[in-house]
């Protein structure tokens, strides 16, 4: 019977034991859950779409993915760069990083683009006539013909240029009349009065076999002789037969194209490579096999406002005329200038708008980002001014994976910094405001005073909310 008894008397004690430690539990809030990898602890927890967003307890997202860890490590060192990144070396090669070393090297560059032949400006002749007439033969009359020099182009009647050699005549009788006077005086008068005359109707450009025939049989010339210049070819013809001309009517225009200009368009990025004088070679599609080398004679100093280039003339010789206006063909400038200069590839730059960046490679795994000043451009070489020295290794493929990572790490490193604690508003207590109360055994938290007349059952369903969700 005692033994019954002591029997009994241990079970109703442990189901005691056991109805109280699970009530105890029951009303003990739930202690906060840690997660630690690899033995670490981490800082906090961020969102995995949205690094801004942060947590101090594992937390999920709308879309129900777990936040990410942050540790302590994961920041950069105290003598690391913001924005630095540690990688392990046997992950680079499944992220496809490579990198190359920068180069202190001469850089030059060839620009190619296309140009038009034209005219040389400067061996372009437009023919008037310095006296009012008519047309009264016309020997050349078709564009496009190929004439040589002092070539009679046409014949003009005029008035004016029959009295001139009527006076001339005159003035030529009158110093052989006065030839045998005795006053020097008299015969020097009368001979610049015939060299007056003469050289009038030089300035009317009576050709000079015209004049000369005209002293030697004292007979006027009722034609004037237009003559070609110069070997070229006929631009425009502006008279016809029988047509009054003025000394405002264009007779002819004349090109000579023993030499051509050449107009290219070059980019803004290019002009600081070419100057006057660089060699340039013309190649056209009508004569594939042959290879025309001019130089830079001339850089306009404006830019084109619609296509953002600069207007370069180059200059060719062409004895045997086969450049002709308005044909194209493809140009390569052969640049005289060089650079010497640190250089990297051009896919190492990271390009923003505002800034351009590379990533340095530190240590084994571990790349830096770095601020550089680019210069000019050449075969995939772009010239870094400031932010870099020849020798350091920089990123050139994978760095877009690495500068994802490095955003992350500058926003983690902005999110460890202390924030300062906002200023109290002057005049302002807080334990001084009415209706609140400090309470030492709530850690300095202020306990709202309820001013009479106020129902405090309307609190308890407050009471109640609170009290479940401190359950577990």
């Amino acid at each position: 019977m005692k033994t019954k008894i002591f029997v009994l008397t241990g079970l109703a004690l442990l189901v005691g034991i056991g109805a109280g430690y699970g009530v105890s539990r029951w009303l003990a809030p739930a202690a906060p859950i840690t997660v630690s990898g690899a033995g670490r602890t981490p800082l906090y927890y961020r969102n995995p779409m949205n690094p801004e967003i942060t947590s101090k307890v594992p937390a999920k997202d709308n879309m129900g993915m777990d936040y990410v860890p942050v540790y302590a490590d994961d920041a950069a060192g105290a003598n690391e760069v913001a924005g630095s990144v540690r990688i392990n070396p046997a992950t680079v090669q499944s992220f496809g990083v490579r990198t190359a070393t920068a180069q202190r090297q001469t850089m030059t560059r060839d620009v190619f683009t296309v140009g038009r032949v034209d005219y040389d400006e400067e061996k372009l002749t437009s023919l008037h006539p310095k006296i009012e007439g008519w047309v009264e033969e016309l020997y050349v009359y078709q564009t496009g013909i190929r004439v040589a020099e002092d070539t009679i182009l046409l014949s003009i009647y005029a008035p004016e240029l029959v009295v001139s050699q009527e006076e001339y005549l005159l003035a030529l009788r009158n110093v052989a009349t006065l030839a045998q006077s005795p006053y020097a005086e008299i015969r020097r008068g009368a001979e610049q009065l015939a060299a007056s005359s003469r050289q009038r109707l030089l300035l009317l450009d009576m050709p000079p076999h015209q004049l000369q025939d005209l002293e030697e049989t004292h007979e006027v010339k009722h034609n004037l002789h237009i003559h070609s210049p110069f070997d070229g070819i006929v631009v425009n013809v502006g008279a016809r037969g029988g047509q009054f001309v003025t000394p405002q009517t264009e007779l002819y225009r004349l090109a000579d194209l023993s030499t051509v200009w050449v107009y290219v368009d070059v980019y803004e990025y290019e002009m600081p490579w070419v100057a006057s004088g660089d060699v340039a070679q013309l190649r056209l599609a009508g004569l594939p096999d042959r290879l025309f080398e001019g130089r830079l004679d001339f850089i306009y100093p404006y830019l084109d406002k619609a296509t953002r280039t600069q207007k370069v003339r180059l200059i060719f010789a062409n004895p045997e005329r086969l450049l002709k206006p308005e044909m194209y063909g493809d140009v390569t400038i052969r640049t005289s200038r060089m650079v010497d200069a640190v250089v990297v590839p051009d896919e190492a730059v990271i390009r923003s708008g505002r800034r351009e960046q590379v990533f340095v490679l530190r240590a084994p795994g571990q790349y830096e980002p770095r601020l550089v000043t680019l210069g000019v451009t050449s075969n995939g070489l772009v010239q870094i001014t400031e932010g870099l020295a020849a020798g350091e290794q920089v990123v050139v493929s994978g760095q877009f994976l690495i500068d994802s990572e490095s955003k992350l790490r500058e926003v983690s490193a902005k999110m460890q910094e202390p924030a300062a604690a906002p200023a109290k508003p002057a005049g302002h207590d807080m334990d001084t405001m009415p209706g609140m109360d400090a309470d030492p055994a709530e850690g300095g938290q202020k306990a709202a005073t309820v001013p009479a007349g106020h129902d405090m059952s309307a609190m308890d369903g407050m009471e109640d909310n609170a009290g479940e969700e401190q359950r577990p």
